[in-house]
């Protein structure tokens, strides 16, 4: 569909949508850093697949989501985390 198709109301709703997306996905990733912080086993390669997946969309390097998963560690997550809040605000 084309935005032409949506009323002026609704493409100002889709619009601040993809404005908001990269702070939207911020948001999920720091409260994936919780569930990890708190998951064991089965939920926390679950858990991680998501934080895998958030990263992706954040656009981090694939090198550095690898280096996180390999290390395992929360701390370096919320670290991350960290370091793009300040890039975004």
């Amino acid at each position: 569909m084309a935005m032409e198709d949506y009323t002026r109301h609704q493409q100002g709703i889709i619009k601040r949508y993809y404005a908001n997306l990269d702070q939207s996905a911020l948001q999920k990733l720091g409260e994936l850093v919780t569930e990890l912080y708190l998951a064991e086993g089965a939920k926390r390669d679950k858990v991680w697949k998501s934080v895998v997946a958030a990263l992706q969309k954040l656009e981090v390097p694939p090198a550095r989501i690898d280096h996180l998963r390999a290390k395992d560690d929360p701390k370096l997550l919320a670290e991350l985390v960290t370091e793009l809040q300040g890039k975004k605000g």
